[in-house]
């Protein structure tokens, strides 16, 4: 199986958080169809269904080739024009001004994670990167000791215990799971942009928030993602491995770290 790099992530439509997309992702499980289970007289292929946990397959490759068909004819294009026209420094300004958004809702997913030490991480992060790192656009904080990591719903959800659940592969959203997607739910809920007044201004932020995330994203796995779809018999399949992969990572890591929130400048911590 290939393994999935650290540096990795899979690319997603602009997640808009709208009626018209909660009344999508509601539709696409309801409507899913699932595939048939193998025959208990053959265990092998018993004990591969239930490895792929994936009995809604014939829906959400309906949904894959729909989501890959948009990004082939809308968000790869921007992607490539993006790297093309805008310069690497720009790029990089740009993501860490992206990232500095998205530290609130990291930071309440660290408190409700129970994990202090990151939501100190957290917490200084936003400080420090919001302030001498002019709204973001420099990573100071990590210079200085509060690096980054990654804490979303669909993490908190799995550090209280809640199982994963079978993949989906959802319409705009792409590779999920009913634990991601609730967690998903859950980070539009308290993201502060949702509660910041309304209005056209307000609105015209949020999408182009959104859309230039996605953006960025795709740049950044453009390569990673076009190796798969030329080298790989199923890409399907692929991305459906790499996703659970990178995803079981990030919550295995949130589980083992042990972190001191103390900045790399002071007296570190003795270890035992």
């Amino acid at each position: 199986m290939r393994r999935l790099p650290r540096s990795f992530r899979l690319p997603a439509l602009p997640p808009l958080a709208s009626p018209w997309l909660a009344a999508a992702v509601v539709l696409a499980v309801s409507l899913a169809g699932c595939a048939s289970r193998p025959p208990a007289n053959d265990p092998d292929a018993v004990a591969e269904y239930n490895e792929t946990n994936d009995p809604m397959e014939p829906t959400n490759r309906v949904f894959y080739a729909v989501n890959d068909g948009l990004d082939m004819v809308i968000l790869r294009p921007l992607a490539v024009g993006y790297k093309y026209v805008v310069p690497a420094v720009v790029r990089s300004h740009t993501h860490n001004v992206l990232a500095n958004l998205s530290m609130p809702v990291a930071l309440f997913n660290d408190i409700l994670s129970a994990r202090p030490r990151r939501a100190g991480d957290s917490l200084m992060r936003l400080l420090v990167n919001s302030t001498v790192g002019v709204a973001g656009a420099f990573d100071v904080a990590t210079g200085w000791g509060w690096p980054a990591h990654e804490a979303d719903g669909g993490i908190t959800l799995a550090m209280w215990g809640l199982p994963e659940g079978p993949f989906l592969f959802l319409p705009v959203l792409g590779p999920s799971s009913p634990r991601d997607a609730g967690g998903f739910a859950g980070d539009i809920a308290m993201d502060p942009l949702t509660w910041v007044g309304q209005g056209d201004v307000v609105s015209a932020l949020g999408y182009t928030r959104y859309a230039m995330n996605a953006i960025d994203t795709r740049a950044r796995v453009l390569d990673d993602l076009d190796k798969i779809k030329a080298q790989a018999l199923d890409p399907y399949a692929t991305i459906r491995s790499l996703y659970r992969q990178h995803r079981q990572s990030q919550i295995d890591d949130t589980r083992s770290d042990d972190r001191a929130t103390v900045p790399a400048w002071f007296i570190q911590p003795q270890r035992p």
